[in-house]
């Protein structure tokens, strides 16, 4: 969906270890973005030495900055999804601090 007349904006998310600079409309939609990528650089490698340094070193905590905004998220990882995502890996919940 793109919103009328609302233009992407830049944000810098600093997970500690690395910042990495995203676009987006909205702070916590550029994490989860980002976060999405981590996740399915996990479900696509085979290499379970390689698998458990990228689950090792997933972020727990993310600070999102924008040009006037700062946000800090936690980031809770789960191996298999309950619930809702029944059975999915690597699930993801990220809440606002």
């Amino acid at each position: 969906m793109v919103r009328a007349g609302v233009a992407k904006r830049k944000f810098l998310i600093d997970l500690g270890s690395e910042k990495v600079e995203v676009e987006g409309y909205d702070p916590r939609k550029a994490l989860i973005k980002y976060l999405m990528k981590r996740r399915r650089s996990m479900l696509m490698t085979k290499d379970e030495e390689k698998l458990k340094r990228l689950w090792d070193g997933a972020p727990k905590s993310a600070r999102v900055q924008g040009a006037r905004l700062e946000k800090r998220y936690r980031i809770t990882w789960k191996l298999k999804g309950e619930g809702e995502l029944a059975g999915a890996r690597y699930v993801f919940e990220v809440q606002e601090e």
